[in-house]
């Protein structure tokens, strides 16, 4: 379902593939993160490391009520703060959709999959 945006010029059209390539690029630029983790994790029972072309297989966008809500799976670098690192991909991704998409985030939820050594 795409995100319809109208202005005295006409409509614009943005779709959640779209809006999870923003939110997956956000959320790389964050210290700590080695990168995103697939979804069917929960089912394999393995974090499968996707490199920069499946950023959006990370990343899950669901609207409620008119509100957008983001879900990140994301594997994170041994040693540091998890929670550090996750406040940091909430904040930069809640930003960046507010910058570059003028929405507002209701929720980032950040779901660590695994931690690995990053190289």
């Amino acid at each position: 379902m795409a995100l319809q945006i109208d202005s005295e010029r006409g409509s614009v059209f943005v779709t959640d593939h779209c809006l999870a390539v923003i939110a997956g690029s956000a959320a790389m630029e964050c210290y700590g993160l080695v990168g995103m983790a697939s979804r069917k994790q929960l089912k394999d029972g393995i974090a499968e490391l996707l490199g920069r072309e499946n950023w959006t297989r990370g990343v899950v966008i669901r609207r409620e009520n008119e509100r957008l809500h983001i879900d990140l799976h994301i594997i994170v670098s041994y040693g540091t703060r998890i929670s550090e690192v996750a406040h940091n991909i909430q904040s930069k991704v809640g930003y960046v959709m507010r910058e570059i998409a003028g929405l507002q985030v209701e929720e980032v939820n950040i779901f660590v999959q695994d931690v690995r050594v990053s190289s």
